[in-house]
């Protein structure tokens, strides 16, 4: 099974385009060591032929222009693509507002929860693509599902999804309750286990993460690769930098560092691969020379960056 890391990047990308932010300067500046990103997502193949992409992200466009994989073959019919289906993580924009661009009548399988299958319905943007030609399938909790396109035609790997905390989408929130939280893990936030469908190793993506229980740490343990919630390095970082006024857990991330970080939490659990991904541009790990960065190669973890690619 490939991965390839598409978008590394947290909402907004990196730099933001309307960031001032030091890190944001450094990479719009072109300043060694300050790789741009674009806004997250994972594509997963069994044969190297067929992807399945894990979130579409409002720069789905661009990874693809910068992903050959995902473009049609030179063989190919004249209107084709080798993204057979679409399984998205929660109902945030960036993590559904590609769908938009993905609108050409092209066929392809949409795989979600029922919270989030139910917000794209009440939205009829997503009209454009048509349930006859984009169906629009459920991903049942805690069940292992083939996912198949379109034409259900199996596209050898398979999705197991789990809940995990973390919030309703910002647009979702009660503007008139700033001081709800706004928490949830009734399937608005979900993580997935993802394999090929005839064994192997498989790979936990959970590009977004409030809190670490019990109940996730068994379900991690022991995983051949881990791709997780890297937003924040510390829960103020937005405050400190100036740029926000919410902490990391108030946007449902959990912070890498501290004493309940995310670093710590997972740090007696048997990994084999630990990847930071959904980097908020505020992160001090975007600098690849930071003691931040030093800190988290000590602690045995990578930071994802767009066009990395994991074998398993």
């Amino acid at each position: 099974m490939r991965l390839k890391i598409i978008g590394s990047a947290a909402g907004g990308g990196f730099p933001q385009w309307n960031c001032n932010f030091r890190l944001s300067r450094a990479a719009r500046a072109g300043e060694q060591g300050f790789a741009p990103r674009t806004q997250s997502s994972l594509a997963a193949s069994a044969d190297g032929s067929g992807w399945v992409l894990f979130n579409a992200s409002p720069d789905i466009r661009q990874q693809i222009a910068q992903t050959p994989e995902l473009q049609p073959a030179p063989d190919a019919p004249l209107r084709s693509t080798p993204i057979r289906a679409v399984v998205l993580t929660n109902a945030d924009v960036d993590h559904v507002a590609g769908l938009l661009s993905l609108r050409e009548r092209e066929p392809f399988a949409i795989y979600a929860t029922r919270r989030v299958l139910e917000v794209i319905a009440a939205n009829s943007i997503f009209n454009v693509l048509d349930p006859k030609i984009v169906p629009r399938r459920l991903l049942p909790p805690d069940e292992t599902v083939i996912i198949r396109d379109a034409r259900n035609r199996d596209t050898g790997l398979s999705v197991e999804s789990f809940s995990v905390p973390g919030k309703i989408a910002l647009y979702l929130e009660d503007a008139s309750r700033p001081a709800a939280d706004f928490g949830s893990e009734a399937g608005d936030t979900i993580g997935v286990r993802v394999s090929a469908a005839n064994g192997g190793k498989a790979a936990y993506y959970v590009p977004g993460c409030a809190d670490i229980n019990e109940r996730l740490r068994i379900r991690l343990d022991g995983a051949a690769c881990l791709l997780f919630d890297g937003t924040v390095f510390t829960d103020d970082e937005m405050l400190t930098a100036g740029v926000g006024q919410k902490t990391g857990r108030r946007m449902g991330h959990l912070a890498m560092w501290g004493e309940n970080g995310s670093v710590a939490e997972l740090s007696r659990l048997k990994i084999g691969r630990r990847v930071f991904v959904h980097i908020n541009n505020t992160n001090p790990v975007l600098d690849d020379t930071s003691p931040e960065r030093a800190a988290l190669r000590t602690a045995g973890w990578e930071v994802a960056h767009d066009g990395m690619e994991i074998v398993l």
